[in-house]
């Protein structure tokens, strides 16, 4: 007699040969991917100039420009923090979200800063 209340599960049949292939695939796109990005994130041209002071302030405005970066991510991070604070009234993070949103405005603005610090 058969029992109708203890079901047997089937061997699932999965298609090694396949996953393999699916798998390799996927490693060469990915190799590919980051090759393709670290070739052309890389890829900088220089350009040299005959005066080095001219060197050292292309050098500086490349360095402030990330930073400037970094404090517009800052920035907008800050925000998304301020507004979840004003949805959540949460004291704690609205406190977090306007340092943040300070410092991101201090970041951003740190070469002007630094020029009006030493004139």
């Amino acid at each position: 007699m058969k029992n109708l209340f203890h079901k047997t599960k089937k061997p699932v049949n999965h298609n090694t040969k396949l996953e393999r292939k699916v798998k390799k695939g996927f490693r060469f796109y990915a190799t590919a991917v980051l090759s393709m990005t670290l070739v052309l994130g890389m890829a900088v041209t220089a350009h040299a100039a005959g005066d080095p002071i001219t060197v050292v302030n292309n050098l500086s405005d490349f360095i402030f420009g990330l930073i400037r970066a970094v404090g517009l991510i800052l920035l907008g991070w800050g925000i998304v923090q301020v507004g979840l604070s004003l949805q959540s009234h949460d004291p704690s993070q609205r406190s977090n979200g306007f340092l943040t949103l300070a410092g991101g405005i201090v970041i951003t603005f740190a070469k002007e800063i630094l020029t009006l610090i030493t004139g």
